[in-house]
């Protein structure tokens, strides 16, 4: 049996949906950023001890189609601007239809309609949030930024930069208190 759950977006979030299942009695057949598979049929009591247990640690259970869409779309991005080695090379929208096996098109029209922003928008805050982890840890320097988030130039990443944050990559990097935003809560 298939759950969808809202705002799984790390390996931690994984860590404890395990716990949690192993806590009612339920066995895993894999666990994923915002899915997971489970060998048995969920009772209702089991339901809401699931749902319960979740919601204690900041994750929600989903039931509506249209919502578990949107967390598809939104893990897809996220999985592939944060936890991928490398963005893919292809067109995103393109790389999105394949993932889910839906036209792009009804995915863009569907997000639209239930976050108020296109999904073009989620992907460019997503990677201004990553190139922003990446300048705090100093391990690459701009050009090499924009070439692994996939931008251009560097000219277009600090165009798009400035737009978002209101500084230069570099501003951005002498600031003290750096401000980052945690990654279930970009595009909110």
């Amino acid at each position: 049996m298939k759950l969808f759950i809202k705002y799984m977006v790390s390996n931690r979030c994984k860590m404890v949906v395990k716990e949690e299942l192993k806590k009612i009695g339920l066995h895993f057949i894999f666990v994923d950023l915002g899915e997971l598979e489970i060998m048995e049929d969920l009772t209702e009591v089991k339901r809401d001890l699931l749902r319960k247990g979740l919601l204690n640690s900041g994750l929600e259970l989903m039931e509506d189609k249209k919502a578990i869409l949107i967390e598809k779309i939104k893990n897809v991005i996220i999985e592939m601007i944060h936890y991928s080695d490398e963005i893919p090379k292809v067109n995103y929208s393109d790389y999105i239809s394949e993932k889910l096996k839906h036209d792009y098109t009804y995915l863009s029209n569907i997000f639209s309609e239930v976050k108020g922003m296109t999904i073009q928008q989620f992907i460019i805050n997503h990677k201004i949030e990553r190139a922003k982890e990446l300048l705090l840890y100093d391990e690459y320097n701009l050009t090499e930024i924009s070439y692994k988030l996939n931008y251009s130039s560097v000219a277009h990443l600090s165009n798009q930069f400035k737009k978002i944050t209101g500084l230069t990559p570099s501003h951005f990097k002498k600031l003290k208190e750096k401000r980052r935003n945690p990654i279930e809560e970009i595009g909110e």
